[in-house]
């Protein structure tokens, strides 16, 4: 894990401000509206300022959606994340990832790329037929996680452009970590901000030995992402060096050993954070991919994500990634939550309603249980949600 240290968050410029968009949710995702990447943005007079804004942007929603982006080539994709990382100050050692795997590295309609990913539906029924231990039950088949957790320098953002669509399905969904981070209370959050977690491809090692694939052993993106180990250590709570914000960062099937408690408190604690995850759906996003060249481009700082295995006889879905390479994750102690950057004071918080997904609809529950004090929180719900005591979020 990196040691602590500070950096000023990044302001936006307004360059971006003349383009339409509209918020995905309240909590994460934005989407653009009839905007070009390849000739709005990356070719402009005043590019960087536009990337450099567009960054910004997607470290404070989480994820950032263009639709029916055409023109960009898988040229041009990598060379889009490498800049957004670039323009937001990441290291000039990171680049652009290369997946371990190498099979992953033929993308749709085009030779073989190191650096592009090759994500598709037919690959996937290909694992499970040569992964015999691998669950296939649907609802297990994807888990939140964020993307190559397992490098000591992993993921800034990470674009990912979807090519063939199935009739229906096949959505993706995002998770916000600042909020996973605000729903924690206080004493909670100075616990967890402690903490390290160790993180390791286990997925992928498997899939290398029952398949007996090679492995990328050089560098990946960074001098430092190096060998077949695929495991490293890394703070439970990332401070996102763009926004200064706070992040749960131990969530999913990368996060495998809190370090610093026994092995049953570190499996309650990432059980923890993934139910949270999964009992808030108002933390997270969900998009619809309606036209082949859809893309979304996500901070893997502060923002997990998960796919939805629901096409499976619908047709083939495919689609290219590019992961930009950013720093070695740190917990600045001056960093603060986003709420607290924000001044928002939300009343979860004061009673740890939404810290475990057990505060949704109290409301109407106290009105029909028959007690008193619920049934009159119900009826006055503007007025207890003001004062920190409703629960009906």
């Amino acid at each position: 894990m990196a040691k602590s240290q500070h950096r000023e968050p990044l302001e936006l410029s307004g360059a971006l401000n003349n383009f339409k968009y509209e918020e995905t949710t309240p909590e994460i995702g934005r989407e653009y509206i009839d905007v070009n990447i390849v000739d709005d943005l990356m070719k402009a007079e005043n590019a960087d300022e536009l990337l450099r804004d567009l960054a910004i942007t997607i470290s404070r929603r989480g994820v950032v959606f263009f639709r029916s982006q055409t023109n960009l080539s898988n040229e041009l994709q990598k060379e889009f994340v490498d800049r957004l990382g670039r323009l937001a100050g990441k290291p000039k050692e990171s680049s652009v990832h290369i997946f371990p795997l190498a099979p992953a590295h033929v993308p749709e309609g085009g030779t073989p790329d190191r650096q592009i990913s090759y994500v598709n539906s037919t690959g996937f029924k290909y694992m499970f037929e040569k992964m015999p231990n691998m669950d296939k039950r649907r609802f297990d088949a994807a888990e939140w996680h964020t993307d190559i957790q397992f490098e000591p320098v992993p993921a800034d953002y990470t674009s990912l452009r979807v090519i063939k669509l199935p009739e229906t399905g096949g959505d993706t969904l995002w998770a916000s970590g600042y909020e996973l981070y605000n729903r924690l209370s206080k004493p909670y959050q100075e616990f967890v901000d402690k903490l390290t977690v160790t993180c390791r491809a286990d997925c992928v090692l498997m899939a290398i030995h029952n398949r007996g694939e090679r492995i990328e052993e050089g560098e990946r993106g960074n001098p430092l992402n190096v060998g077949r180990a695929l495991t490293a250590v890394h703070p439970v709570v990332r401070t996102n060096p763009v926004t200064g914000w706070k992040s749960i960062f131990a969530v999913g099937q990368f996060s495998k050993r809190i370090n610093e408690v026994n092995q049953y408190e570190s499996e309650e604690l990432l059980k923890k954070f993934y139910g949270m995850i999964q009992d808030n759906h108002d933390l997270q996003c969900r998009f619809k991919w309606r036209n082949p060249h859809d893309i979304a481009i996500w901070d893997n700082r502060s923002v997990f994500h998960r796919a939805t295995f629901d096409y499976m006889d619908l047709g083939e879905r495919s689609g290219n990634r590019a992961v930009g390479i950013g720093e070695a994750p740190y917990f600045d102690p001056e960093s603060k939550s986003r709420n607290e950057a924000l001044g928002k004071v939300k009343p979860a918080q004061s009673n740890g309603a939404s810290a475990n997904g057990h505060g949704h609809g109290m409301g109407s529950m106290g009105a029909k249980g028959g007690c008193p004090k619920m049934a009159a929180m119900a009826a006055n719900g503007a007025s207890a949600g003001a004062n920190g005591h409703g629960m009906t979020h």
